[in-house]
């Protein structure tokens, strides 16, 4: 029984998306008959395949449930009880996982605060210190995001300068890649570019906000930075009894282009937005915008009554003078008709 209007589009987040019917043509694909479990399947076979055609022979694909334990399961793999984690404070490690990294995985972050979400090799050290010194916890991996919390990209030299200099101190890096996709197709760059080439050692690679039912996969691009990932896995609970049903929506999202179309049409409605916003009295675009996400600031009370007929979330409650900093996401199934009801709607309410 159907219990939504399918035809109701929001810019709360892009996890809000359905399935992309081509993602939905490969689950019913690998339904019916028997296959092996614990992904010793043919689908979770192929995949190590797809993968490696897109980051490089070494990789290895461990599909896991969601994003948040992929990025715990990679980073408690690439450090030990006593080993810390440098992050931007904006990471989605440090305020969106609801303490997994400490709770699930024991792990220390030392977050660095940063003007655009990320980091550079100046700001890497002013967490990456003390190394010896027992009473600190030992500095062991970096965690960057691209697309990062903040919409900001980082380009290939970027993440390459991060990768440098974190490998000269002894540290691991690894990339939350919820919307690697996303950065890729704006940047126009292949997806090992952002990763492999940059010297990037573990990815989480995202694949619920671009067009999946659900799914994520830790990818292993330098085998010697983890230890354990496939215990972990089964310790933390990500071991999927029927893992084709993951693994094979992740064929059908890298196998072809779907990954690139699906991505470009977000990025597409989000540059279509900013532009359309950007001229309207009593908005103002926060940031440039990069991937699929625009962040603007309007009066409190148009967010309120603009949010009662197209859901979005407040990034920022702080900013004073009876404005607040709101966060629009665009999605691989969001229109150009969406985009411009949603303008619509809100030069109505700031008219009101």
């Amino acid at each position: 029984m159907r219990r939504h209007e399918p035809e109701i589009k929001t810019f709360a987040s892009d996890n809000y998306a359905g399935v992309h019917p081509e993602v939905l043509e490969a689950i019913a694909l690998a339904n019916g008959g028997h296959q092996v479990s614990y992904g010793d399947d043919a689908y979770t076979g192929a995949l190590q395949g797809i993968f490696r055609r897109h980051f490089g022979d070494q990789a290895e694909a461990l599909p896991v449930f969601n994003g948040t334990a992929a990025n715990v399961l990679s980073l408690r793999s690439m450090c030990a009880p006593w080993e810390a984690v440098v992050c931007p404070d904006t990471a989605h490690i440090n305020t969106d996982e609801g303490g997994a990294p400490e709770i699930t995985g024991g792990l220390k972050l030392l977050p660095v605060a940063t003007p655009d979400g990320k980091l550079t090799p100046d700001l890497i050290d002013q967490q990456a210190w003390g190394f010896g010194d027992v009473h600190r916890a030992q500095p062991r991996a970096v965690s960057i995001s691209n697309a990062t919390e903040l919409g900001t990209l980082y380009t290939p030299a970027e993440i390459k300068a991060v990768c440098d200099h974190a490998h000269e101190l002894g540290l691991f890096v690894h990339l939350d890649g919820s919307r690697i996709t996303n950065a890729a197709a704006a940047l126009d760059v292949p997806l090992r570019a952002l990763t492999t080439d940059a010297g990037v050692d573990v990815l989480s690679f995202g694949g619920t906000k671009i067009g999946l039912m659900l799914g994520e996969v830790v990818v292993v691009l330098n085998p010697a930075a983890t230890k354990g990932l496939p215990y972990l896995r089964k310790t933390g609970m990500q071991l999927a009894s029927k893992m084709r049903f993951v693994s094979v929506q992740f064929e059908a999202l890298l196998g072809g282009d779907l990954w690139l179309r699906n991505a470009r049409q977000a990025n597409g409605m989000a540059r279509r937005l900013a532009a359309a916003v950007r001229d309207i009295p009593g908005v103002r675009v926060a940031r440039e915008v990069e991937a699929n996400a625009v962040f603007a600031i309007l009066p409190v009370d148009v967010a309120d009554r603009l949010r009662k007929r197209f859901r979005f979330y407040n990034w920022n409650d702080r900013i004073g003078g009876g404005e607040v900093e709101v966060r629009w996401m665009c999605a691989f199934d969001t229109t150009e008709a969406d985009v411009d009801a949603f303008v619509t709607a809100l030069t109505q309410e700031l008219q009101a």
